[in-house]
């Protein structure tokens, strides 16, 4: 990599998830050369997270969702640090490594996602716990283990996320596909299948529906005879049991379950990682990271966040904790936003930009899907549409491609945008 002018102002971006890795191309291409961007990761490569259910039942590789990041950010001319970070100090404008070595910014962006709280529920979660997790493409890798497994003396079933998840896109994904699975290996009569949510009706999706996707995610799984349990507070796992409380609409508890199972997933809920956790002012008690409508911390100006980090409160109360899920659309405005306001500070100008907070999920059912868009994505709203069909599936493997192949290229052109204006056309195809 070549050397650095250390005259230059120094943009750190924290993370190389989605966020952090689209952000990198985009502000290097709004600032051009007139500062010096840096990213710092716990990895070298990046993870095409949508795709985690996929390799979780081996319709793909690991390596096929994967992109090596130094080879692509050294084309860029981006600097690129994969020891992860310690803590941030924002006081003193700098990030501690993990190796205790110091990283000093001008302008620093927090695109770190999140940290996953699998401790906060005895046994849940992969280290050490009695469920699986697609969080992460290494869960993702443990639970096709765990399937294997599975699939050779196969049982009860239980899918789905605790209370305080802000993602429940991948558990209704996840559940689907299994029975997809299932049903092709022609093990389906043999499992019993159950999904557990704290969502106040199923389809709420931390979102308060969008669309028609309670009757339609209801419908789906009355066809696909999976049962569910809504307004739940999962309380612990041991081997083969999971305990629960369904909430009811006072927050009393209504029943108690003792779910039996032969394989779980199970989402955790979202807080922040420890490397900002806890610093006075830029982040709530959850460890979210506090923005303005210019995605810029109060209390230090000189901070910006992106996605899933980024605090948002809910959308509504609801019996148990249901946190608002941060979409690659909303992640996307956020990073051009930011990218913008970058460059007007550098040109001694206020930042001006703000993200348009949009919604855009494609859920893959495996052979079939349903999609919904949300503009805003905090209702009232101007667009409130949903549909479903197998061009929901091909459209998230196209999608898969064009993703992939764009950070591979070192490309910041906004995609998701786009994808919204067609899929109301897409949905008109024949399926």
């Amino acid at each position: 990599m070549a050397a650095k002018d250390v005259s230059l102002p120094r943009i750190v971006i924290l993370g190389a998830g989605l966020g952090g890795t689209i952000a990198a191309f985009e502000i290097k291409d709004a600032v051009k050369h007139k500062a010096d961007v840096r990213v710092i990761s716990e990895s070298e490569h990046f993870s095409f997270t949508p795709s985690n259910p996929w390799v979780a039942l081996r319709w793909r590789k690991p390596e096929a969702i994967q992109v090596a990041l130094r080879p692509v950010f050294d084309r860029k001319h981006i600097g690129f640090v994969s020891i992860g970070a310690k803590r941030v100090l924002p006081e003193q404008n700098c990030v501690e490594l993990n190796d205790g070595s110091i990283v000093d910014y001008d302008y620093l962006v927090i695109a770190t996602g999140p940290d996953l709280a699998f401790d906060e529920i005895k046994g849940l979660g992969p280290h050490g716990g009695y469920s699986t997790s697609v969080c992460q493409t290494a869960h993702a890798v443990k639970a096709a283990e765990a399937l294997d497994a599975f699939v050779a003396d196969p049982g009860p079933v239980v899918i789905g996320a605790a209370q305080g998840a802000s993602c429940f896109g991948p558990a209704y994904e996840f559940a689907m596909m299994i029975d997809t699975e299932l049903r092709r290996r022609k093990i389906r009569d043999r499992v019993p299948m159950i999904f557990v949510t704290p969502e106040p009706y199923i389809g709420h999706l931390g979102l308060d529906g969008v669309g028609d996707t309670k009757s339609m995610m209801e419908s789906e799984m009355r066809g696909r005879h999976i049962k569910w349990i809504i307004n739940a507070r999962t309380k612990s796992l041991e081997p083969g049991v999971m305990h629960l409380e369904e909430v009811a609409a006072d927050g009393s508890v209504a029943a108690t379950h003792a779910l039996p199972f032969k394989f779980s997933m199970m989402l955790p809920a979202f807080r922040g990682v420890p490397a900002i956790f806890g610093i006075a002012g830029l982040t709530n008690p959850r460890g979210f990271v506090l923005v303005d409508k210019h995605q810029r911390n109060p209390a230090f100006p000189n901070i910006f966040a992106i996605g899933v980090c980024v605090a948002i409160p809910p959308i509504g109360p609801t019996p148990v904790p249901v946190g608002v899920p941060k979409t690659g659309f909303m992640i996307e405005s956020m990073v051009t936003a930011v990218a913008h306001n970058l460059a007007a500070l550098l040109e001694a100008r206020e930042p001006t930009s703000e993200a348009t907070w949009n919604a855009l999920c494609l859920a893959d059912f495996g052979d079939e899907g349903v999609a919904f868009i949300a503009q805003p994505q905090i209702p009232p709203r101007n667009v409130n549409w949903s549909a479903q069909g197998k061009w929901v599936h091909l459209a998230k493997v196209a999608f898969e491609k064009y993703f992939l192949r764009k950070v591979r290229k070192g490309e910041n052109e906004p995609f998701y945008e786009r994808l919204a204006l067609n899929a109301i056309g897409l949905s008109k195809l024949k399926n």
